[in-house]
Formats: C-alpha cells, sequence, structure tokens
C-alpha cells in the first residue's frame, strides 16, 4: 500500500511540474548593443523576429549602465515611452517592462543612458522580448 501511494504522488508531482514548465514563457533574444562613451542614446533593431511581444527588459554586460528612458518603435508606426530611470551593473538587468494593448510587433527600441565616461570597458546592452 506504502508503494502504490508512493508511486501515486510521484505521478502527480511529475505532472504538476511539467504543467508548470510549460506554462513558465521563455525570454527571446531580440538583439544588441554595444554602448559608446559619447552618445547617450542607441537603439537596437529588431528585424529578425516576426513575433509579437508583451513584455520586454534590457540586459547589460561588461560595464555598469544608468538608463533614463526606453522608446519601443512598433510595426504600425507607433511608439511607447517608458521612464526608467534605473542604475544597472554589469550582468545586471532592467525590471520587466509590460507593454500597453495586446502582443505588438517590435521594430526596434531605443534607449537613453549615461555611462561612466571613464570606465575601461564599453557596456553591452542585449534585448529580451516575451510573449
Amino acid at each position: 500500500m506504502k508503494f502504490a501511494k508512493s508511486i501515486l504522488i510521484l505521478s502527480l508531482s511529475t505532472l504538476l511540474l511539467m504543467s508548470f514548465s510549460y506554462q513558465v514563457e521563455k525570454w527571446e533574444f531580440l538583439g544588441k548593443r554595444t554602448v559608446n562613451f559619447a552618445i547617450d542614446k542607441d537603439e537596437i533593431p529588431v528585424t529578425l523576429r516576426e513575433g509579437t511581444f508583451s513584455k520586454i527588459k534590457l540586459q547589460v554586460k561588461k560595464a555598469p549602465v544608468h538608463f533614463r528612458k526606453v522608446i519601443v518603435h512598433y510595426r504600425n508606426g507607433s511608439r511607447e515611452e517608458i521612464e526608467l530611470r534605473d542604475n544597472i551593473p554589469a550582468g545586471g538587468e532592467t525590471r520587466v517592462i509590460d507593454l500597453r494593448g495586446n502582443k505588438r510587433i517590435i521594430t526596434k527600441v531605443t534607449f537613453f543612458y549615461n555611462t561612466k565616461p571613464r570606465a575601461r570597458k564599453r557596456a553591452v546592452v542585449r534585448l529580451f522580448g516575451r510573449n
């Protein structure tokens, strides 16, 4: 009897974990940009993906970045401006940014930022989207 209960509990646990893993949506890499010390604005074109997205986030590598705002440009010509005002260390990422409206096709993301002028490394900003 104990063996049958153990099998039942193991089976139910496995099914629960499988259903949870299917619900977790994965982040898609949309592009990256190595930022310039002299310029305080850059953009990442999103030309390789035709998918629709409801959330984005920016990941920072190599050097810290202070983001001021992000502008998301959509295929239909509209755009959405999002204030960030976040200091993101190397290896960190912004909060998850929920996009307004239904899932939308992104053509590019423009971001305004500051970097440390005497930093030895140039930061790499990577853009991710989620359905």
